[in-house]
């Protein structure tokens, strides 16, 4: 076997999202502990009922963001006073610290806010971004690390909604998208300093809206080393996390140049294999692809493996789970899918309603959470089949994901954090 090729498949055995060292209880990002939104722990509750709730907090203003869970403590973005601010609770729900950062942008989508991007922490600090422009670095005393806004630097957001895109934490840096109507990058910050350690542009013509990025990049292992893997402007692409530098990028999403199709839900990845959802589902156009991830070079012409035009999702980053990916559409459906092959092994849906969903689906131990715009959580077993367990309404609208860790349910909603207890 060749030496290039024998690259190629040492980089496919080795392509996953990366491994945060974390307590067995940690959900340090918004995608969770190996960023796929799942986790293996089991015993959590399957029934939303108010007699069952641990606690639940007023927030003090609207914000979107999924919470950090480090060793039992909290850490959540908000509006504070007409500032963006992070929060912190402990296990009990009782808050720990409200850190004000600069004034808030508030957002202009009925199901956004200035508070969108989720908090990252790494166990030594907490990261955040806002769409104010302010990133920021806190300790997790709540003390001020280090603040810089990337809207003074780098010029205002031209984003047909509110901007989105979450920080990505690598061992060095705190890693950030732009991907928008404009000059495009991907920026590396250093996580004790702040300063800026590298910034590659990320800038492609599109038709339009499809220049339009509302994903978050997935930390992979390239070779054994760090390396992002982002999606927007029809493009995915693979830099090295230490430099910036491009190894590796895949176009050939939009053969058709269909304008209005701006990127939203992140991908995930699956022994080498990227699940990207593409088009508007949303509005009857879904697209979702499967795409073998190469090392170097451009596979636009060579690493397609197959494409779908009647599943997908606009908005929920879909979820990984022993291996499989479950994909929840804009409206409730559901397929469990082979990401090798693109073949559903069932195929399902929540009950209808009148809103859809925006917060991207979670899997404990083979159960589902899923919860609807307008506060419907669905709780469905999905290994080996499906099977619709409960369906209830918890009282707020919810664009954040539920997390399920050490035995708890938290569901963020757009007024109130909540704690729903073991059964």
């Amino acid at each position: 076997m060749s030496t290039p090729a024998l690259r190629s498949l040492l980089f496919l055995t080795m392509a996953a999202t990366a491994v945060f060292p974390s307590h067995s209880a940690d959900w340090p990002h918004l995608r969770g502990p190996d960023g796929g939104g799942s986790t293996s722990a089991t015993g959590f509750a399957t029934r939303w009922e108010e007699s069952k709730l641990a606690w639940q907090v007023e927030l003090p203003g609207k914000g979107c963001s999924t919470p950090a869970v480090w060793q039992r403590r909290i850490y959540l973005t908000a509006p504070l006073d007409g500032k963006d601010a992070v929060l912190a609770y402990d296990w009990d729900g009782k808050v720990l610290w409200q850190t004000p950062l600069g004034a808030e942008q508030p957002g202009k989508h009925r199901n956004g806010s200035g508070s969108n991007p989720s908090p990252a922490t790494d166990g030594k600090g907490v990261f955040v971004a806002f769409k104010s422009g302010t990133l920021a670095a806190l300790n997790m005393d709540g003390s001020l690390r280090w603040q810089t806004n990337l809207v003074e630097k780098f010029g205002a957001v031209n984003l047909f909604w509110d901007f989105g895109s979450s920080p990505v934490l690598t061992e060095k840096h705190v890693v950030m998208a732009r991907m928008h109507n404009g000059e495009s990058w991907l920026a590396a910050f250093d996580k004790d300093t702040g300063a800026m350690r590298w910034k590659v542009d990320r800038t492609f013509e599109t038709p339009r809206e499809c220049d339009n990025g509302y994903t978050t990049p997935v930390l992979i292992r390239h070779e054994g080393r760090e390396a992002l893997l982002t999606w927007g402007a029809e493009r995915l692409t693979i830099h090295d996390a230490a430099d910036g530098k491009l190894l590796w990028t895949c176009a050939g999403f939009n053969p058709a140049a269909t304008p209005l199709w701006p990127a939203v839900a992140s991908p995930v990845v699956v022994d080498g294999t990227a699940v990207v959802c593409f088009g508007r589902a949303d509005k009857g156009s879904p697209r979702l692809h499967g795409v073998r991830l190469g090392w170097t070079g451009d596979g636009t012409t060579t690493n397609h493996l197959w494409k779908r035009e009647d599943a997908s999702a606009f908005v929920p980053t879909p979820v990984v789970y022993k291996g499989l990916v479950y994909v929840v559409g804009d409206r409730g459906q559901i397929d469990c899918i082979e990401p090798a092959t693109g073949k559903s092994l069932w195929s399902a849906a929540f009950p209808k309603g009148s809103s859809n969903f925006y917060s991207s689906p979670t899997i404990a131990g083979g159960v589902m959470y899923a919860v609807r715009e307008d506060g419907t959580l669905f709780v469905a077993k999905v290994e080996g089949g499906f099977e619709l367990l409960s369906e209830a309404s918890v009282g707020d609208r919810v664009i954040a994901s539920v997390i399920p860790v050490d035995g708890r349910l938290l569901v963020r909603g757009v007024a109130r954090l909540s704690c729903l207890a073991a059964p």
